[in-house]
């Protein structure tokens, strides 16, 4: 199948390479599964609908990057709630289940309960609706929540790094107070969106003093806390692998005051290692991608705000779907075209990473390929 490549400059951002892929001649029906190069199964879809967030955390949004002059996509460029629908719909066709909608910060995108309405319509090859989830910074999940629960979305996952309301307050860098974010958690949990998850990225120096803290103000709560490894996702939030706190030592300090258990995952390709306290207080997770890559049982395709599809979080290339649903193909046609990119998929990133972190422990800010950004494609 032959590509046309396009470069396609970002004012204010980095340049992106996307891919037009040309549509086969002979088309494929769906058998309900797809393998990757690597043997791998698709399993995730992961969308982000819009590429603004109101907070600019360090880590991903940094305001000497998204500054008040930084230029968003306008709204002609954004994928419709109906395109949304249509590749959701194609996915699950080639064996997606669960559907997670990310940002920037997707409760900011217009209207989202009627996607979240749209896609609880969808339905697995054997009749089973997607698990549908939502991964929210938490700042209007209180007054959100009702809604969301009656359109139909099954959890949220909070993004929450800090208890202290002042490393909060630094780390969001916008001054919102972390009581609004707990709030919200906990409206979320009385309407039925739960259990919910609450991710917290642990960046050393930053706010690996709170680990312990996190873990005992959740325990015997009912949520899931998991933390993550701090991410050379893009190129913009000056990545360190000396900043980067391994997953084994989150689970040693927990340990040390609140003994834990490891469990077995909930399926295969579950990107958190699950732990339980032993006293039957709930679990934890970590999310382990710097120092225990998890690439040989990946199973996410991501879907950018303007319907570019990346196979890869930290991937360099995209490939534009938005052009060929504007071209007017046929469901049929985007399928086959899914389905092939999909098996050519070869992506194993983290595992290179670790291969390479002998000789590339450093990356300076804008240096190295430009990559996604988190903001972009959401985590």
């Amino acid at each position: 199948m032959k590509e046309r490549v396009i470069i396609e400059p970002r004012r204010d951002g980095p340049r992106f390479f996307t891919r037009v892929s040309q549509i086969p001649t002979e088309l494929e029906a769906p058998t309900g599964t797809v393998n990757d190069a690597l043997g791998r199964p698709l399993h995730d879809l992961r969308i982000s609908v819009t590429d603004r967030c109101n907070f600019r955390c360090v880590y991903c949004m940094p305001k000497e990057i998204f500054g008040r002059d930084f230029e968003f996509l306008p709204k002609q460029m954004l994928l419709t709630f109906d395109e949304i629908t249509r590749v959701a719909r194609v996915a699950a066709a080639h064996g997606v289940e669960k559907l997670r909608l990310t940002g920037g910060e997707p409760l900011l995108r217009v209207g989202i309960e009627e996607l979240i309405a749209q896609l609880r319509e969808l339905r697995t090859p054997d009749g089973r609706p997607l698990d549908l989830a939502l991964t929210t910074n938490g700042s209007a999940l209180a007054k959100k929540a009702q809604a969301l629960k009656d359109a139909g979305l099954n959890r949220v996952t909070v993004s929450l790094d800090s208890l202290d309301d002042a490393t909060f307050r630094a780390i969001n860098d916008i001054d919102f107070p972390v009581q609004r974010v707990l709030h919200g958690i906990e409206v979320a949990d009385a309407v039925g969106l739960g259990p919910v998850k609450i991710n917290m990225v642990v960046k050393k120096g930053a706010n690996d003093h709170d680990i312990v803290p996190m873990a005992r103000h959740f325990k015997d709560t009912g949520h899931i806390l998991r933390f993550i490894e701090f991410m050379d996702v893009g190129t913009t939030n000056g990545w360190k692998m000396g900043e980067v706190v391994p997953s084994a030592e989150v689970i040693r300090r927990i340990n040390a005051e609140m003994p834990l258990e490891e469990v077995a995952p909930n399926y295969t390709g579950e990107v958190s290692a699950r732990w339980r306290y032993a006293d039957g207080g709930g679990e934890v997770g970590v999310i382990s991608s710097v120092t225990q890559a998890f690439c040989g049982t990946c199973s996410r395709v991501r879907l950018s705000t303007e319907g570019k599809l990346f196979t890869c979080l930290f991937a360099t290339n995209g490939h534009d779907l938005r052009a060929l649903m504007r071209g007017g193909c046929t469901d049929d046609e985007l399928s086959t075209v899914l389905a092939h990119l999909w098996r050519a998929r070869g992506d194993r990133y983290s595992e290179q990473r670790s291969e390479e972190m002998a000789t590339r422990s450093t990356r300076p800010k804008g240096s190295g390929p430009k990559r996604i950004e988190m903001s972009y494609i959401g985590g």
